[in-house]
């Protein structure tokens, strides 16, 4: 992803704590482009030494069924850590007079086509939360891909878009400020810094179930003792008090999860994913 969003902001605290740990500097390397493609590319066929290594989210799953990427989620990364997990609120234009999620709903529905929905790229959760929204919802809203999130959110509070599914990190600050509305989060609790932020199960649409978790990834066949420390110490500084504060005041919820605990919820939500996409008939995202 391009500097500027949750992303950049999870890395930039991990990895200032891991140049304290191992005393070395960390080097936090955005490359954004291809929905993630580009930077998951490069760490895919960086030596697997543990110098290199891959900070995302959920998007190498999905796009694993929507998209043909240029690596093999399975074959090409070789999973490190879990350090925290997050969902997603449908933030509007606060132009728009709908003040919950029905009234929203409403108003899409007698504007079909009309209502532009902004994601980080084509084939990336957000992009995928729109689709079921629109099926689930009976609505039709328009897909405006960007090159990351934060130019779709700029655009938002401007008004060329009218409605995103984003990161709770990327929205709270703007939210609490008046410049954009939110309606709904997904999950099934409401967020501590926004409390008084419903889910969309309380809304009455408990069907958008996404979520995203942020982790670190290693390339493909790198030596145990190296996954191990990795491993250890991104537990450790997940779990410090100071990290774990930070990561709720940025609507993140703190969810440490080893390299084997990671595999197997990346085949959990490998399994969820892909029957979200059946039930809402989508083929092809790209």
């Amino acid at each position: 992803y391009p500097p500027g969003g949750s992303t950049t902001a999870l890395s930039r605290m991990v990895g200032d704590k891991l140049s304290e740990a191992f005393g070395r500097n960390v080097i936090i390397d955005n490359r954004p482009g291809g929905n993630t493609m580009t930077g998951a590319d490069a760490v895919a066929k960086a030596l697997p030494d543990g110098y290199t290594v891959l900070l995302g989210g959920n998007s190498q799953v999905i796009l694993s069924l929507l998209m043909k990427p240029p690596f093999d989620v399975w074959r090409d990364f070789a999973p490190v850590t879990i350090l925290a997990k997050t969902n997603y609120i449908l933030v509007v234009n606060p132009s728009l007079p709908a003040k919950n999620l029905q009234e929203f709903i409403a108003y899409a529905k007698a504007r079909p086509g009309q209502l532009n929905v902004a994601s980080v790229a084509s084939g990336s959760s957000q992009h995928l939360m729109g689709e079921l929204f629109n099926i689930l919802a009976g609505v039709k809203m328009q897909h405006v891909p960007y090159k990351g999130g934060q130019q779709g959110i700029i655009d938002l509070i401007g008004g060329t878009v009218q409605a995103s599914f984003s990161n709770a990190i990327n929205v709270i600050p703007q939210i609490k400020g008046g410049k954009l509305k939110g309606l709904a989060i997904t999950g099934d609790k409401r967020l501590e810094v926004l409390p008084q932020l419903p889910t969309f199960t309380e809304s009455g649409l408990p069907g958008l179930v996404l979520r995203n978790w942020y982790a670190i990834a290693a390339p493909a066949n790198p030596p145990k003792t190296v996954v191990d420390k990795l491993s250890a110490a991104t537990q450790k500084i997940s779990a410090m008090p100071d990290v774990r504060a930070a990561i709720s005041r940025q609507g993140l919820d703190s969810f440490t999860a080893g390299a084997t605990e990671m595999a197997q919820i990346r085949k959990e939500d490998m399994a969820i994913t892909g029957k979200l996409i059946k039930a809402a008939n989508i083929k092809s995202l790209e």
